[in-house]
């Protein structure tokens, strides 16, 4: 990862958003959290609307970006995720950053805001869909779903080595949902991809793996809808 000289220009700006994060603190709203398995170093409950208001007022800039992550707040992580410049990010700050996830909200926020967006996307979600630590494979998983939602240039080909990795990772419950959820996306993206997709979901269906038949089942309902062909009849109109 690259090494940059502060400047008091940024260190500015990082003073003045870390006062506005503590100044829109919400005790309830950390403590809900909290509660709900969502665990940070420090969570002043700041709600994600407010987080990409303030963002609004700052330009990206790649060393404010790391020294909010560094700070290690949720406000200041996600904030990072808002602020980095893509093209500037390295695979190492990707990987570094990806394996200190503890949650799926900063994973979510991570490949929504970041992630999704740098030259590295399509190697990355492979990478990380065989990383040993759950959340890695978690935000490979996510991120195959973000980039068929929003990469609409990309051929459909670039998507067809994904489904080899969550032939494996749909035996794990524990991800059970974010692979249903990018498995719909992918499907609903064309019909060449809907016709993988649910060849995919038979053969889940065939696994002897409980958790990957019942998704394979999932899965293979929904791509079938009426539903999902009319969708896919709307694109080709």
């Amino acid at each position: 990862m690259d090494i940059f000289l502060d400047n008091p220009e940024i260190d500015k700006q990082f003073q003045e958003i870390l006062l506005t994060i503590k100044n829109r603190k919400n005790g309830v709203v950390s403590d809900s959290m909290k509660q709900q398995g969502i665990s940070y170093k420090l969570n002043w409950g700041v709600s994600i609307i407010e987080l990409k208001q303030i963002a609004k007022g700052y330009e990206q800039n790649h060393l404010l970006a790391l020294k909010l992550w560094n700070k290690q707040w949720r406000e200041t992580m996600i904030l990072a995720t808002l602020l980095d410049e893509p093209k500037t990010v390295a695979e190492e700050q990707m990987d570094f950053w990806t394996k200190s996830f503890e949650n799926i909200e900063i994973v979510e926020q991570a490949t929504a805001n970041l992630w999704v967006k740098t030259p590295f996307a399509f190697v990355k979600a492979i990478e990380w869909c065989r990383g040993k630590k759950h959340f890695v494979r978690y935000t490979g998983v996510q991120l195959i779903g973000r980039l068929a939602l929003t990469e609409k240039t990309a051929l459909d080909e670039m998507f067809e080595p994904f489904y080899e990795f969550l032939t494996t990772l749909s035996k794990d419950k524990n991800l059970g949902n974010v692979i249903y959820r990018s498995l719909l996306i992918l499907g609903s993206r064309s019909e060449y991809l809907n016709n993988l997709s649910v060849q995919f979901s038979n053969e889940l269906m065939n696994s002897e793996s409980v958790n990957a038949k019942k998704l394979g089942k999932m899965v293979n309902d929904e791509l079938t809808s009426d539903y999902i062909r009319d969708v896919l009849k709307s694109k080709k109109a």
